[in-house]
């Protein structure tokens, strides 16, 4: 009765987390993967406005004009490219469905960095393909002998997400050429993922896309601006490929909520994002310094995310032992082939983070 490729799927390893925690009262939640600020007033206003001025229904499946340049300059600003060719998206797990849907097919591979977001490795198997990983352990830094180790004729797609999740790392402008340089050498398009790119702490952000012009790029606001349950995303690259995905948006998505663009005209025009990423900076600090004596653990300089080596036992192990211990992390083979680490969000309040890592720092000292 069920179709074969479904078998291809596993159930949410994020899931089984609350599943097992669901009895917990009160817990120590370092598991969640978005912000613990709310969306900004202006925001929220600017989507009441539209549903009482009736734009509730569909828009064109592609967005409407006005997101589509607010995009445009956003990116020009902040990637000093032109975004030709644009599709406004359900998230940016709806842009990446359509992408992978797209582009693989039966025999293709697609080359992702380990560790790496769940969905890239659900949705290569949706659209029939096989996936190729590429070993950035221990440090989580892109390098060439492994990224062409991973690579064979029947590949035709590299993902790239910075910063990351898990690990929170961004490549830098150096990892991210020789990544284009062998992608142009290797005939090879590139995705880009950064719904993460508000969040990068250290150094200048580079985008891929800005580097190698057979790049699909793909973001949106839920994470900047909170708005993760209003499903809102962006892709643009080739226009090849933007068009074939406007095509299957429209029999599947049919666009994104209408609500929800017009909000994002202002989130993107209105709504400085500097002092989040400052007050995430400062979250990082805090839960690196409060668990790396313990932990053999890379400092993150993106994202909301850190990814420690589980200090014995394997990832699962650790984490069903964290969560008998109130704490809610995820282990680490959510996201990898490796069940050796595990995920912190600390997307969290000052005084969880302490709790957290008070927690984690008690259970360091333990061996089973």
């Amino acid at each position: 009765m069920i179709a074969r490729r479904m078998g291809l799927i596993d159930a949410s390893g994020i899931r089984k987390v609350f599943d097992l925690a669901a009895s917990l009262k009160d817990p120590v939640n370092l598991s969640i993967g978005l912000p613990d600020y709310d969306v900004p007033d202006l925001v929220k206003q600017s989507a009441i406005d539209s549903i009482k001025a009736g734009r509730n229904r569909y828009t064109v499946t592609q967005g409407i004009p006005e997101l589509h340049n607010a995009v445009r300059a956003h990116l020009a600003k902040t990637r000093g490219m032109e975004a030709r060719h644009l599709i406004i998206t359900s998230g940016v797990s709806g842009a990446l469905m359509l992408a992978f849907l797209v582009l693989i097919e039966e025999g293709d591979e697609v080359v992702i960095p380990d560790p790496y977001f769940v969905i890239y490795k659900h949705l290569t198997h949706l659209a029939g393909g096989t996936v190729r990983y590429v070993n950035t352990y221990p440090d989580f830094r892109l390098r060439r002998e492994a990224l062409e180790a991973a690579i064979t004729p029947r590949a035709k797609l590299l993902v790239i997400n910075s910063p990351c999740n898990p690990s929170g790392m961004t490549f830098s402008r150096a990892e991210l050429q020789m990544a284009a340089d062998v992608a142009k050498k290797r005939d090879l398009l590139v995705l880009s993922d950064e719904i993460y790119d508000t969040f990068s702490y250290d150094d200048d952000y580079a985008s891929m896309a800005s580097l190698y012009p057979r790049t699909l790029l793909v973001g949106g606001q839920s994470k900047s601006h909170a708005m993760t349950g209003w499903r809102l995303g962006f892709a643009t690259g080739p226009r090849e490929i933007i068009d074939e995905m406007t095509k299957l948006q429209q029999y599947s998505f049919v666009c994104a909520p209408s609500f929800a663009q017009y909000a994002g005209v202002t989130a993107l025009t209105s709504c400085e994002t500097r002092q989040a990423c400052d007050i995430y900076r400062a979250k990082r600090d805090l839960i690196y310094n409060g668990i790396k004596d313990a932990y053999d653990v890379q400092k993150p300089n993106g994202a909301f995310y850190i990814f420690p080596r589980a200090p014995w036992g394997t990832d699962e192990e650790f984490v069903e032992e964290a969560i008998r211990n109130n704490l809610l992390i995820i282990p680490g083979r959510v996201f990898s082939e490796r069940a050796t680490h595990f995920r912190i969000s600390y997307a969290a309040k000052d005084e969880t983070l302490k709790r957290g890592a008070e927690i984690l720092n008690r259970l360091a000292q333990r061996r089973t």
